[in-house]
């Protein structure tokens, strides 16, 4: 019988994954969110929650801890024999009515403001967009973590012991479901008649276990309203290894890298390899090649960031871009310098930034130690200006100005972060009454010993966050009534009003005239002018903290909200129709550069330009054509473009290299290409399990 390699384990992987999404596909639809792991479960899981609430809700951490252990208590077991670890998800406990926010707790009084500014994704509620340090639990255990949380509640003896009776009913379920993952792995390696896969059903190795640990959390995290953030992988992992290595465990690389394709299996968790250490030395190591080349070798989505900065291993950087060329995307690239000077003017030390890692889509976060909200607010930069608009053409003739308009645009945009500011304390003031961050206080430095929620004092540091959406959209509106109706006088505002109202029926040269302007990011133009003005305006807006006193740090992030607040929008004076979507991030649209092309290095430096600089990011995302590259000057124009990108103080890369026909034909019929990994914004996926929609955003992006 022949021994089955470890490339074949690892493409068994890949295989046994396109099987779970082609069949998730075809229960559940699209996806258009990261490419998350949970496997394909043919059967309900039996699980009936127990409410607390008239609604029907179960709200408060003792109703949560409870529900949360029966539902781990019935919750399928999974493995997978040739995977080195155990264990997956298959569904979220929050869809059976756990967690949320109690009716009467909703902020009815910011409904009318909300619906006025499309602040829809305000933050209210929101769960798990913190960065959890997974140095505790690799050190306690589960068992280390259950004696921690009942020495802390008899330590403190809190009146009110809910806080930890919820955190023990989850570990005391997670420990369970691991038994029965273990009492499973035992009856398999019984019937197994292959040593080598029976030897995998039972013999652990520390470094295979400190992978088991990330991947039971990751499970757990998930499950948890999709809890995504893991951590500084390299640094996580690499004690490990080097002790195996010292102590002849592990002999084989080629093992290892299986260990780490196995957790990349199991979810696609947001990670981190290089990067600095807190006294600016680069943590470049063995276990960053190996885990770069783990996902490599894997070829699904993944969500791993590669750390850029000055100091760092040039080698690690080129080695990323090399596997970026043969499967057209790869690993992020996270920018020190803009994240790191930007966060230290919030009033931190550089080391402390430093230690910051990319564990979003778009974000950074202190592992265990802050509560950043990151990722799930959306601050429409265009509804204000649509307001504005209208209240400058109802304005008599000669007071339409340009600076009429933007003292308008700037007085709703204050009023829409305003009512963000109220909102989030609306959130800080009610959030852990409802919904407590049960899976990530378990790794947070505080939460615990204080017998607080992370969101309700039980960590140091609160710097929340904000995304603006639409800076293009917005900037090329300006620039496009300046120039057309202002200064050349090709159309009055009542004309351009009646135009918009029309969704431009009947005046599609209009709308050209009014699109075909130079455009923000085609360098030193008007609406390069306006997009650094909107930029600069929004974050002075932040300056002022919430009138409950916490900062707020703003960022330029989208993901797929262009689709949803574009659907809702009228036609915009930049020639966008009504219903369409609305511009990307901080990114100018697709086709601004002169004859309607486009230039990496150009939207480098607009996206540079209009940087917050305050520590959240900003991203570019980069589509370029696989000949075009060629034709550029390679990976070694690629490289070069990031590292400057780095010194402009950008925060954020997004890549991909492809070419057209390929992108277009897996458009076209996405089941001919289901393998085709893409990066959407700052996750990847699939491209067959996008929405159209989604698709056609990174079609016009690589077509710009």
């Amino acid at each position: 019988m022949m021994e089955i390699t470890y490339q074949q384990r690892i493409d068994a992987l890949r295989e046994t994954k396109l099987e779970h999404n082609r069949a998730k596909i075809a229960r559940d639809g699209f996806h258009d969110v990261d490419d998350h792991g949970n496997i394909y479960w043919p059967e309900p899981i039996p699980f009936t929650s127990k409410p607390n609430h008239p609604s029907g809700g179960c709200y408060g951490a003792r109703c949560i801890g409870e529900n949360f252990r029966a539902w781990l208590d019935v919750h399928p077991v999974y493995i997978f024999p040739l995977s080195a670890l155990a264990g997956a998800w298959a569904g979220y406990l929050n869809n059976h009515g756990i967690g949320g926010w109690k009716p009467e707790d909703h902020p009815v009084h910011l409904k009318e403001l909300h619906d006025k500014y499309y602040l829809w994704h305000n933050g209210i509620g929101a769960m798990n967009h913190l960065g959890p340090d997974m140095r505790i639990g690799l050190t306690l255990g589960w068992g280390g973590i259950l004696d921690k949380i009942r020495y802390y509640r008899e330590f403190n003896r809190p009146a009110d012991t809910s806080f930890y009776d919820a955190e023990e009913n989850l570990v005391l379920g997670v420990q369970d479901w691991i038994r029965r993952h273990v009492v499973k792995a035992r009856a398999m390696a019984e019937e197994e008649v292959r040593p080598e896969i029976r030897e995998n059903l039972l013999v652990p190795r520390t470094l295979r276990e400190a992978c088991q640990f990330l991947a039971w959390f990751q499970s757990i995290d998930r499950m948890w309203v999709a809890g995504g953030a893991l951590g500084q992988l390299d640094e996580l992992l690499r004690p490990y290894y080097e002790a195996d290595r010292e102590a002849g465990i592990i002999q084989d690389d080629e093992e290892v890298m299986w260990f780490i394709a196995s957790l990349f299996y199991n979810d696609t968790h947001y990670s981190q390899i290089g990067g600095e250490a807190p006294d600016g030395r680069d943590l470049t190591s063995k276990m960053s090649y190996l885990i770069l080349e783990a996902a490599h070798r894997l070829k699904i989505p993944y969500n791993l960031a590669l750390r850029v900065h000055e100091g760092m291993d040039p080698q690690l950087l080129h080695t990323a871009l090399e596997y970026h060329l043969e499967d057209g995307t790869g690993v992020s690239f996270s920018c020190s310098k803009g994240l790191n000077e930007g966060y230290i003017k919030n009033g931190v030390p550089i080391q402390l930034a430093r230690m910051r890692a990319k564990v979003g889509c778009n974000w950074t976060a202190l592992p265990g130690i802050e509560y950043p909200l990151q990722d799930v607010t959306r601050q429409s930069l265009v509804a204000p200006f649509l307001h504005a608009f209208e209240e400058t053409v109802a304005d008599a003739p000669e007071a339409r100005t340009m600076e009429a308009l933007w003292e308008r645009y700037v007085h709703h945009l204050a009023i829409s972060v305003d009512t963000m500011k109220q909102g989030l304390d609306w959130h800080m003031e009610h959030h852990a009454q409802n919904t407590i961050e049960i899976v990530l206080n378990l790794f947070c430095h505080g939460t615990i010993e204080r017998g607080l929620d992370a969101s309700a004092g039980g960590v140091d540091i609160y710097n929340l966050t904000v995304d603006g959406v639409g800076l293009a959209t917005v900037a090329d509106s300006f620039a496009a009534i300046e120039q057309r109706v202002v200064n050349e006088k090709r159309l009055t505002w009542e004309e351009l009003k009646q135009h918009l109202d029309n969704d431009y029926a009947g005046a599609e040269h209009v709308r050209l005239m009014l699109k075909n302007i130079p455009r923000f990011g085609s360098g030193n133009s008007r609406g390069d002018f306006w997009a650094k003005r909107i930029s600069q305006a929004y974050v002075q807006l932040y300056e002022t903290p919430t009138p409950r006193g916490y900062r707020i740090i703003p960022g330029l992030f989208s993901h797929g909200d262009i689709v949803r607040l574009g659907g809702y929008l009228p036609a915009t004076p930049n020639g966008r129709h009504a219903h369409a979507p609305i511009s990307h991030s901080s990114e100018p649209d697709p086709g601004f550069a002169p004859q309607g092309g486009s230039s990496p290095t150009a939207k480098a430096n607009a996206v540079a330009a209009v940087q917050p600089g305050r520590g959240n990011s900003a991203p570019l995302q980069m589509d370029i054509d696989f000949k075009l590259m060629e034709e550029q000057g390679g990976l070694d124009m690629v490289a070069s473009m990031i590292m400057t990108h780095n010194r402009q103080g950008g925060t954020l890369v997004n890549l991909n290299i492809i070419s057209k026909e390929k992108i277009l034909a897996a458009h076209a019929d996405p089941t001919l290409y289901p393998d085709l990994v893409v990066r959407v914004t700052g996750y990847s996926a699939f491209f067959n399990s996008l929405s159209p929609e989604y698709r056609q955003q990174v079609v016009d992006r690589l077509l710009a």
